[in-house]
């Protein structure tokens, strides 16, 4: 079982930035991948970004150039970068952690880009 909990959503005017940060309960080195999903009212849940055990990344197409996932084992966080926020990337942001089948989420942030 792995708890993740999100901080550091909110209010941002397009072209601002916001730092998002999923702090796991336990060790997240020995996990298959940590990563981060995005829901938009009336849409589905989507991949916005996520970092394997390798510390390989992946982009949604939408975020590449824009959002920087990144890890820090020491303190068993991961973290989303984004920059230039765009009005389209308001939804409610959610920590994914993989370990074999097993699929765990946050409570998720709530990131509303907006003037």
């Amino acid at each position: 079982q792995v708890q993740l909990v999100e901080t550091g959503g909110g209010l941002v005017r397009p072209g601002g930035s916001l730092r998002l940060s999923c702090a796991a309960s336990r060790r997240i080195s020995s996990l298959n991948s940590m990563g981060w999903y995005r829901q938009a009212p009336g849409k589905q849940r989507e991949l916005v970004a996520v970092v394997a055990r390798g510390s390989n990344t992946n982009y949604a197409d939408s975020v590449k150039g824009r959002f920087t996932i990144s890890r820090d084992n020491a303190k068993n966080t991961v973290y989303l970068q984004m920059n230039s926020l765009k009005p389209e990337d308001t939804a409610v942001y959610y920590c994914n952690a993989r370990e074999y089948e097993f699929n765990y989420w946050g409570q998720g942030t709530q990131v509303t880009v907006s003037s």
